[in-house]
């Protein structure tokens, strides 16, 4: 099947495992991301670094596209003697987060396919709190957007609690069937960064992906049960539920 993929993770920066903002340090903002050649884009957002990749055909240029912009941000905060942290939620320290792009969260709604509702803005216990997001874009304009999400939830969503080990990004972003709806199809915002840093890892994201797009053109649909059980699984880290999708959808995962 024909589909364009892409992602824009955001990653934290440490120095001798302070978590350090990239505010002023990367360039680029959500308005103007900062070109850094092959189609990719940098920015700063809120705390973290996020990056841009150009719309994917397969699983090497996706994969391609990620490692060159690690590469390039890699050699960039060298300067600053800063190393990325894989981690997916962080606590920053108060000299970190008094600058006001670190209080800005949530700048456009995304909604949830299942409920079809807009999602309420994120808010923690934890004022400190920061999450990375590792979103994935697909261009496939003729699918139902909310069945794809659905989709997505089955074949990326529910077997990232089995390899995504952060359990506290969900107290801001990546419930279950987050989403934003693209002219070109939709940006899937459940997921994590923890796919990005592992090889295997961005080329299951590809393939996991196909696999949701092929669902949905196939003609399947999820029951009202099954999307119960896949939203209670991923909202709550739930492996007896996991457990349970992963025999009775053998192969998804």
């Amino acid at each position: 099947m024909s589909f364009l993929i892409g992602a824009d993770p955001e990653l934290f920066l440490v120095h001798n495992q302070k978590f350090i903002s990239s505010i002023g340090l990367i360039g680029g903002s959500k308005e103007m991301p900062l070109p850094i050649g092959e189609g990719c884009s940098i920015q700063e957002d809120n705390v973290a670094v996020e990056f841009n990749i150009p719309p994917c055909q397969n699983a090497e240029a996706f994969q391609k596209s990620i490692e060159y912009t690690l590469k390039h941000l890699e050699d960039k905060i060298k300067d600053f003697e800063l190393k990325f942290s894989p981690v997916a939620s962080a606590v920053f320290d108060s000299d970190q987060l008094d600058n006001p792009m670190a209080q800005q969260f949530g700048c456009e709604p995304d909604f949830n396919a299942w409920s079809g509702r807009r999602n309420p803005r994120p808010k923690a216990d934890n004022k400190s709190l920061r999450s990375a997001g590792g979103h994935v874009h697909v261009g496939a304009p003729e699918l139902n957007k909310r069945d794809l999400i659905k989709a997505m939830d089955l074949f990326l969503g529910v077997p990232s609690i089995k390899l995504d080990p952060d359990t506290k990004r969900r107290e801001l972003y990546g419930k279950a069937g987050c989403y934003r709806p693209k002219s070109y199809g939709v940006e899937y915002r459940t997921l994590s960064n923890f796919w990005i840093w592992d090889k295997k890892l961005i080329d299951w994201v590809y393939h996991q992906t196909s696999k949701a797009v092929q669902f949905v053109k196939d003609g399947h649909k999820l029951s009202d049960e099954d999307g119960d059980l896949i939203q209670s699984c991923i909202n709550t880290n739930n492996l007896d539920l996991y457990q349970q999708l992963t025999e009775k959808y053998q192969g998804a995962f």
